[in-house]
């Protein structure tokens, strides 16, 4: 009897250092005063940090504009919340992307790759948490899995959970899974890459304003 209680508590304790193992595993890539680890990449469009957040605005006339980590990342769990202050602005967060560099210049290489989409749900729903393939073959969720949805909450902080696992990636919003997608073909040419905010091109419209808070990532093995 002695023995098989030294073997459960053996296990109980195993199985609480599991339960605990990944709970610092966490790395905040915003620390909420500065953009120190980001760098921009395409378009005019600017960042700044404001009240613990970072603000994208547009600016007219500019391409699609993204702040980038300067790491990269391949098998991961991100999260973190998001703000559209415009209805007319769409955005995204980059994930696995890269750029292609003309001459090596790495701030001025078309960035392309997945992207989550961010997108005000309005009065008939939006694409809000699918799968965009930015500057690499378009929408990577199939038309008849992209129905439209009011998971996104309008003018209020939302909260995203982005699971990218080898070729599967699965997209939460403010709890509610929206996306679970496995694309080989995709995983086969972004399997690492950086993060990126993105300011959507507007034309001569706006300018109107996106912001970012909490942003955190955890490694997978």
């Amino acid at each position: 009897m002695k023995k098989q209680q030294i073997i459960l508590t053996s296990l109980l304790l195993s199985f609480l250092s599991l339960a605990f193992a990944g709970s610092d595993d966490w790395k905040t890539l915003f620390n909420g005063e500065n953009l120190d680890g980001w760098i921009q990449k395409n378009g005019t469009a600017t960042y700044r940090v404001e009240d613990g957040t970072i603000v994208g605005q547009t600016t007219k006339g500019s391409p699609n504009s993204f702040l980038c980590t300067k790491e990269e990342y391949g098998d991961f769990e991100l999260v973190f919340e998001v703000k559209l202050f415009d209805s007319e602005l769409n955005s995204g967060v980059q994930i696995r992307s890269k750029t292609r560099e003309p001459g090596g210049d790495e701030k001025f290489g078309r960035v392309n790759g997945p992207q989550v989409e961010i997108e005000a749900s309005g009065d008939d729903g939006a694409e809000a948490g699918y799968l965009y393939a930015e500057a690499a073959g378009g929408w990577m969720t199939p038309l008849v899995r992209r129905s439209p949805h009011k998971t996104f909450k309008d003018g209020e902080w939302n909260k995203y959970r982005v699971v990218a696992k080898g070729p599967r990636i699965q997209v939460w919003i403010n709890g509610k899974q929206i996306s679970d997608l496995v694309d080989e073909d995709m995983y086969e040419s972004h399997p690492k890459g950086f993060i990126g905010l993105q300011v959507h091109g507007v034309g001569n419209r706006g300018p109107f304003e996106v912001a970012w808070r909490n942003i955190k990532i955890r490694e997978l093995d």
